[in-house]
């Protein structure tokens, strides 16, 4: 019987999970809204993005190389930081990743069966949380056939867009667009390079974390970033970025209308392995939470046969439901958006204090820091206001439990207590 997460996972699917987790929202959602913005300089904001998530990313590495648990960030902030940092470091990637959940099963119903797009989410919910009760190597399982098949629809849509003659020059124009346009393009897309810290999440189901995880999260983020930069190119290079602005599908508009239902499948595909891989992360955290009592007990509980913490991946699934249910995809992403850059604000502050004999080290650390800090207050402001609010309420919530839980410790002080001056 198993009473803890089993160490399952290898390099290569410690790499497919996190590439699982990063390939879908970017390509298949985020290069449309970013273009709006930034125009033709497309390239150089999906590189200032890239930088940021590299920094952030080494800093994970290390972190959860010294840190081998379940709980990423978090645990990270409870170690190096204290536990209320620890703690904001885990509301914010509960918050953020439960909202990116929502929004991945709504972008696959959208792809999939867009008059029904929210039946279909719900469904996608339920199925992905079904795995994900099964095991860890299962996760990686589906998760691998699904990059696969992700990519394999890239590579066409690619081919396609380059068939096509050329609209304009995806390397021309980036002075017309400014620091700020580029930069807020950056915050976009930064969520879509916000899974590779999926593979430190998982740091207890990962074989020979030390050299596992510092190995597997930049090479998962390098063979993302060179697809993002490719797709980019094609797509700006045969559409032209007011087209790809205007487009609820800017693949398919890059491509043509030949390639539209394959780009139907492939968002679809893409979305379901981010969403697989988004629930096993979440689930994670909470387990770590629950185990430290920031979260209710009864969530840290790990299924004796399947070694999953399926108390809490059940719990996720549920809220993501409701959200399905509720909200717009646009108030998802941009409560994830803010939420995911403090998570990776506060790995980047924690690493920090890792290594103060080495300035290389913690000058990268610092650059994550501040670029998280920047891309996060550059969202449009209701996307931060929603964020600060729901982050406050998680806090607050926070203190009131831990009043009431330091004063059940206390020793009482009525009845039953001797009185040695009574008579």
């Amino acid at each position: 019987m198993h009473t803890t997460p089993q160490r399952r996972l290898g390099t290569g699917d410690a790499v497919v999970l996190g590439v699982g987790s990063m390939l879908g929202a970017g390509v298949f959602a985020v290069f449309g809204p970013a273009a709006a913005i930034a125009g033709t300089a497309l390239l150089p904001a999906l590189l200032v993005a890239g930088a940021i998530a590299t920094a952030n990313a080494m800093s994970s590495a290390w972190l959860a190389a010294r840190y081998p648990e379940s709980g990423g960030a978090y645990v990270y902030g409870r170690r190096r930081l204290g536990e209320t940092w620890g703690f904001l470091a885990g509301w914010a990637f509960v918050t953020g990743k439960t909202a990116s959940c929502a929004a991945m099963a709504l972008t696959l119903g959208s792809y999939a069966w867009p008059e029904h797009a929210r039946a279909v989410a719900a469904a996608a919910v339920v199925a992905m949380v079904a795995v994900n009760l099964r095991g860890i190597t299962r996760t990686a399982l589906v998760t691998r056939l699904l990059v696969v098949c992700t990519v394999a629809v890239l590579a066409a849509v690619v081919v396609a867009a380059f068939s096509r003659p050329a609209v304009v020059s995806p390397f021309d124009g980036w002075a017309g667009a400014g620091p700020l346009a580029v930069l807020q393009a950056a915050g976009l897309l930064f969520f879509a390079f916000a899974g590779y810290a999926r593979i430190a999440t998982l740091g207890e189901e990962v074989r020979d974390p030390a050299r596992t995880i510092p190995r597997a999260i930049p090479l998962a983020l390098g063979l993302v970033l060179v697809v993002y930069a490719v797709v980019a190119v094609a797509a700006l290079r045969a559409a032209g970025p007011d087209a790809l602005a205007a487009s609820a599908a800017p693949l398919a508009t890059a491509a043509g209308d030949p390639t539209a239902p394959l780009v139907r499948v492939g968002g679809a595909l893409a979305s379901a392995g981010v969403l697989l891989a988004l629930v096993a992360g979440v689930g994670r955290t909470v387990l770590a939470m629950a185990r430290d009592r920031e979260l209710p007990g009864a969530l840290a509980a790990v299924h004796p046969r399947f070694a999953v913490p399926h108390r809490a991946e059940l719990a996720t699934g549920a809220v993501v439901l409701l959200l399905v249910l509720t909200a717009a995809p646009v108030t998802a992403i941009g409560l994830s958006g803010f939420a995911v850059l403090l998570y990776y604000a506060v790995a980047s502050a924690a690493a920090l204090t890792l290594h103060r004999d080495r300035p290389w080290r913690r000058a990268l650390s610092g650059s994550g820091l501040l670029g998280c800090v920047l891309l996060a207050v550059l969202l449009p402001p209701v996307s931060v206001l929603t964020g600060a609010v729901v982050l406050a309420a998680g806090t607050a919530v926070r203190a009131v439990v831990r009043t009431g839980r330091d004063r059940g410790s206390r020793p009482p002080t009525g009845c039953g207590r001797s009185d040695p001056t009574g008579p």
